[in-house]
């Protein structure tokens, strides 16, 4: 019984911390604001109250190993005031990202040797600006070259807890999207690999 008390104090505190905070909290930050916590009672306390608001107005979701409270996606038609303007990527840009998603971190010489030509900085700047992708250091070779990885609004804008959730080929070719392509690749180089093959 007191265990219990003492569970549901906690999730109260960090409900209310998470209620507060500008940002979306780990739970490592959160175990640092409450003294004599650890990590794993914070953890619990998330899943509890995640459960809790699961069916309410608004929900606690994780995203890239941090909580913060959204708008439940059923009900944000309602509180939306303008009608939003799709942010159209161009299919360079569009590439750029996918790349970063699958590789990161990843550098511009690696998308530019992935996509087969060059990157301008322009698209870079783009997913920058969008808040999609993050500078997220140097690599430790000759040069240093910066080195770019997706961030936290790229996971929220697309609803995805973790990179984890990106689709896989397997999926990916479910859906149809890569037919085309290996449908494509095939009538280039099918006749040459019969050829090879005899």
């Amino acid at each position: 019984m007191i265990l219990q008390q003492a569970q549901d104090e906690l999730a109260r505190a960090v409900e209310a911390a998470l209620f507060a905070a500008e940002d979306p909290m780990s739970p490592e930050a959160l175990a640092a604001l409450f003294a004599d916590t650890s990590v794993d009672s914070i953890r619990e306390a998330l899943r509890e109250l995640a459960e809790h608001y699961e069916k309410r107005g608004v929900r606690l979701v994780e995203r890239g190993r941090r909580w913060h409270f959204e708008t439940a996606p059923d009900l944000a038609h309602i509180l939306r005031r303008e009608k939003e303007q799709p942010r159209r990527l161009s299919r360079a840009a569009t590439e750029v990202l996918a790349i970063i998603a699958y590789h990161e971190p990843v550098s511009r010489a690696e998308i530019e040797s992935i996509r087969g030509v060059q990157t301008s900085g322009g698209t870079l700047d783009v997913l920058m600006e969008a808040g999609w992708v993050r500078i997220a250091g140097r690599r430790e070779v000759p040069g240093r070259p910066t080195i770019y990885a997706t961030t936290t609004e790229f996971l929220a804008h697309f609803g995805l807890a973790s990179r984890r959730d990106l689709p896989g080929i397997a999926e990916l070719r479910a859906t149809g999207l890569l037919d085309p392509v290996d449908d494509a690749y095939d009538a280039l180089i099918g006749p040459e690999a019969e050829t090879d093959t005899e």
